[in-house]
């Protein structure tokens, strides 16, 4: 027996070695990262698939003090309105797709839009983000809209996340006074973006239409779905690398969600621990952008938005989309605060935010560019 303790402890003490030798290789790593803003293959390969949670814990750490040594520990509010769930896609994940019979589709009237402006306005907010399925015809008649809310708002931000449109829309969009647009690349691999879309979708057009926007001024933002069908690490690097070269103001990831009235509904959802850690790398990647902890992270776990800011994120969206067209603009089942009243969780956002030792800022949070940066923007 006492040759089998030896043994044990040996052992034991042989694992307990490997995980110090392992924690300290990856505190090193999350160091470059934070000193150099990128990282070899190699290494944010393994900051990507560790599962050691005190290499997350480290990394978490790091991407807190970065966005706090950026914007402080203030958070930004959006005031996000559906405007509309007429879509003319038909992507293979979304629950709004063209091809979904069960979907009540609506756009929201004018009145009804200027009401959730005054209404986020009130309480505090200062961007106004729209967003609706791609549909060009609607999205041109928006630009009136969007010089009537610039006129009766002129210190608040609009952003605008409508999908693929014509340059020239997208330029009577921006003359009309939107300040930003949201447009998430998916996937920064051709075959994967392939296996989410239909054929007539293609990542070129989508690259395509981010380059526009930012030669029109706007302040631009892409992003992915973690987790999603047919991912793997691999994909994800290569999304690492886009945003790298592209350098967008505003990230915006989320997990997979499936929707079971889409093709991949039987898919399972995306990992929340995965999408914290992508947080806190690209923090670490691009210090000055404007990352929100999203909807669909506070779907999977209830503290999504709390585990979000402290791993590195510094912006949240709530919902100001009137309570009947919000249950209809359902991207994913089990969308969060579907039943909030908008000032009650604007209430408990401030409740949630100073548990951790932070704020809402009273700013429309524009991205603060750093000219010591180097940017690439061929993507």
């Amino acid at each position: 027996m006492g040759w089998q303790i030896v043994s044990n402890f040996k052992y034991t003490k042989l694992l307990s070695e490997r995980k110090c030798i392992f924690a300290g290789k990856m505190k090193l790593l999350v160091e470059e990262l934070r000193e150099k803003r990128t990282l070899g293959d190699a290494g944010l390969m393994e900051l990507l698939t560790s599962e050691d949670p005190s290499a997350d814990a480290c990394l978490f750490a790091a991407a807190r003090e970065t966005a706090e040594a950026h914007f402080g520990r203030q958070v930004f509010l959006r005031a996000l309105i559906e405007w509309s769930n007429i879509c003319r896609n038909d992507c293979l994940y979304c629950g709004i797709r063209r091809s979904n019979p069960d979907v009540r589709r609506y756009s929201l009237s004018r009145e009804s839009i200027l009401r959730c402006c005054e209404n986020a306005w009130r309480l505090g907010l200062r961007t106004f983000v729209l967003q609706g399925g791609e549909n060009p015809p609607a999205a041109e008649k928006l630009a009136g809209l969007v010089a009537e809310i610039r006129a009766s708002w002129p210190q608040a931000a609009i952003t605008l996340s409508l999908g693929e449109l014509p340059a020239d829309t997208y330029a009577r969009l921006r003359q009309a006074g939107a300040d930003r647009y949201l447009l998430r690349h998916e996937s920064a691999d051709p075959a994967h973006y392939a296996r989410l879309h239909p054929a007539g979708m293609r990542l070129e057009n989508r690259l395509a239409c981010l380059r526009t926007l930012r030669e029109l001024g706007y302040q631009t933002g892409m992003g992915m779905m973690v987790g999603s069908p047919f991912q793997t690490t691999g994909n994800l690097l290569a999304d690492i690398r886009l945003l790298e070269r592209f350098r967008p103001e505003m990230i915006g990831i989320g997990p997979f969600i499936p929707h079971p009235a889409t093709p991949l509904g039987a898919y399972p959802a995306g990992s929340s621990e995965r999408t914290l850690r992508l947080y806190a790398i690209l923090r670490l990647m691009h210090p000055d952008a404007l990352i929100p902890a999203t909807t669909a992270l506070s779907t999977l776990r209830p503290d999504g938005r709390t585990a979000g800011i402290l791993a590195g994120a510094n912006v949240i969206m709530t919902n100001f989309t009137p309570a009947v067209e919000r249950a209809e603009y359902a991207l994913y089942e089990g969308k969060a605060s579907l039943a909030v009243e908008t000032a009650e969780n604007i209430r408990k956002i401030h409740e949630e935010l100073a548990a951790i030792g932070r704020t809402v800022s009273p700013s429309r949070g524009d991205y603060q560019e750093n000219h010591s940066q180097d940017t690439d923007n061929h993507v």
